[in-house]
């Protein structure tokens, strides 16, 4: 699936805490709908670089939650094989977000994310909207962790509604929409105002 469509329905297990008795609830799709969400899918528990990326989306959470978006991250393990990750690496213990299992793979497939060789998922990050509708994708090999600063630039640029330049960050000028002769489609809203 690309840009513009809808992120597949599913029901899935999740590992949503280290604490007894509420380790693990199910996770529909339709959780996705009503505001933006970033869904993150790691190839494997009990690695060396996904709990870099587990870990700093966790730190990330506030800067998510300030631009009102909801964080799921995903792998093909079980949600016990989650939960036994957490209990053991004392870094992914307070997890924030649900880690759902898609165990058969059915996400990950519909996605066109497993990859060939090692029947895992890539590293692939999706930005949704509040219909669901896929917005962003980025999509690592896995030996490559990505950037959630990246993940997040990219999250204020879509929520802005603006054209954003290359190397744009939130707080910097936008461009302008062209509106006619004599602007130029690259100048900033900036730059115009100052003529």
């Amino acid at each position: 699936l690309g840009l513009g469509e809808r992120f597949p329905e599913f029901s899935l297990q999740a590992c949503v805490s280290a604490e007894s008795g509420s380790e693990f609830r199910t996770v529909d799709s339709h959780e996705l709908e009503g505001t933006w969400t970033a869904v993150f899918f790691w190839p494997r528990d009990f690695t060396s670089v996904c709990p870099t990326e587990l870990a700093e989306f966790n730190r990330a959470l506030r800067e998510f939650r300030a631009l009102s978006t909801r964080v799921f991250g995903v792998s093909g393990d079980s949600h016990h094989a989650h939960l036994a990750w957490r209990m053991e690496n004392p870094t992914l213990r307070d997890i924030e977000f649900p880690m759902l299992a898609d165990a058969g793979n059915e996400v990950t497939e519909e996605l066109g994310i497993l990859d060939p060789l090692e029947k895992v998922p890539l590293r692939a990050t999706y930005l949704l909207d509040k219909e669901r509708k896929i917005r962003w994708l980025c999509v690592n090999d896995l030996d490559v962790g990505r950037n959630t600063g990246e993940v997040l630039r990219v999250l204020a640029g879509l929520q802005s509604g603006q054209l954003c330049p290359a190397n744009w960050n939130p707080g910097q000028a936008t461009l302008a929409r062209s509106a006619g002769k004599g602007q130029a489609p690259w100048e900033t809203k900036d730059r115009v105002a100052a003529r």
